[in-house]
């Protein structure tokens, strides 16, 4: 992603310019799929002033305005991100919590067509899918070399 212009940004989503939106939107721009401690962790280096509730309602303002998007992949912290504006979904490795984006399909979007749609009218669909990162892997293949074969 190309270097943010954090206060063009707010000022486009009608929100003030403050030091602590722009911090966290930096911050963010370097660290996709971010939990909001990293977020703070990484503010707090060069704004030690800056709690972490300010980080936290900072996230609020710039997922309530559109500028920011969270997910919620299952049992692990919610994580923050600036790609927004398309449908893309998620890979999560269950067991480091590693996550990479994947794009829709291209052409149709088969996702954002339920079988039964319950009356709703349906803007948007967030797909998670669960598996192994490569790191995690090659880690669960060493260990299973390890293991003696009895027989």
């Amino acid at each position: 992603m190309s270097p943010v212009l954090a206060p063009d940004l707010l000022r486009g989503a009608g929100l003030r310019v403050t030091e602590p939106r722009v911090a966290v939107i930096e911050a963010l721009d370097g660290m996709p799929h971010a939990a909001a401690d990293a977020v703070h962790a990484k503010v707090a280096a060069h704004r030690p002033d800056l709690s972490i509730q300010t980080v936290y309602n900072v996230l609020r303002d710039l997922t309530g305005r559109g500028l920011a998007r969270c997910i919620e992949p299952g049992d692990h912290p919610a994580r923050y991100e600036l790609r927004v504006g398309d449908n893309h979904h998620h890979m999560v490795c269950s067991t480091c919590g590693t996550i990479a984006d994947v794009d829709c399909v291209v052409g149709q979007a088969p996702c954002l067509s339920p079988d039964d749609d319950h009356g709703f009218a349906v803007a948007v669909a967030e797909i998670t899918f669960w598996g192994l990162c490569r790191d995690c892997q090659a880690v669960a293949v060493k260990a299973a070399a390890a293991v003696p074969i009895h027989d």
